[in-house]
């Protein structure tokens, strides 16, 4: 006897005749048509490829596959960002968004999320700077001589070391040599920002003499990384930040 499975296949309907089907035509009104046929075609095809596989008549009725349709077109039009408890443990959870935004943070985000003077000097009536409506604060706060604005750490040390570090020596204790979430890793975030990654010390034990030996003409500053992702333990030792910092303060910039 002949295979019934061709048969089947034609009484499937076109994806024309499909997308005239009432439900689908509602759903080109508020969606549009191409991902309505992008997903008519995906849902036809995942029909055609089962069945040989016990696949009911009810399912390849028009009514059926149509809202095959409109349940697939939904489900890819649901947000990827929901709102979730966090139940972990962790209060500042990587993975959950850190930490939650305070109700004025959201305000004043959702206040600014129009047309807003982002990059234009209302008082001189020309274009202006997007960090100016940051870094005075930030420098207020900090005590540092200007600043800028990105959204991962990563990108910030790229950015600092390109800046005054670029084409020139960097010394790092080996035990900070870490890698982070995304397979960010230390030494290739500093190739990338152009400056020569100097190792002094050892993996568990660097000393203010390991940095001093290794500061020559070439060096442009000094590096400490925070290994917030993992704790070397027992017979340890690292350099205190105020230490390394009058030390880089003799430093000459090129």
């Amino acid at each position: 006897m002949p295979s019934p499975e061709p048969a089947r296949a034609a009484a499937l309907p076109s994806v024309d005749r499909l997308l005239r089907h009432p439900s689908l035509t509602a759903l080109i009104d508020r969606v549009g048509r191409e991902l309505v046929l992008e997903r008519a075609r995906a849902v036809l095809a995942d029909l055609r490829g089962r069945l040989g596989n016990g696949i009911e008549d009810d399912e390849m009725k028009p009514e059926a596959i149509a809202a095959q349709v409109c349940a697939s077109a939904e489900a890819l039009l649901q947000p990827g960002l929901r709102p979730v408890f966090n139940l972990t443990g962790t209060v500042l959870h990587t993975n959950l968004g850190r930490a939650p935004l305070p109700q004025e943070a959201i305000d004043a985000m959702a206040a600014a999320a129009g047309a807003s003077n982002v990059e234009f000097d209302l008082g001189r009536g020309r274009r202006g700077d997007r960090d100016d409506h940051v870094e005075a604060w930030v420098c207020r706060l900090t005590g540092a001589e200007a600043a800028t604005v990105v959204n991962n750490n990563a990108a910030a040390v790229l950015l600092v070391l390109n800046t005054l570090a670029n084409g020139r020596e960097v010394p790092v204790s080996r035990g900070e040599l870490i890698e982070i979430g995304g397979a960010f890793r230390m030494p290739d975030i500093m190739a990338r920002a152009g400056c020569r990654l100097v190792e002094v010390g050892t993996t568990n034990r660097t000393h203010l003499r390991d940095f001093e030996a290794a500061v020559g003409p070439q060096t442009a500053a000094l590096m400490a990384v925070h290994t917030s992702n993992y704790v070397v333990q027992g017979f340890t030792a690292a350099v205190p930040e105020p230490e390394l910092a009058r030390l880089a303060h003799g430093i000459q910039p090129a």
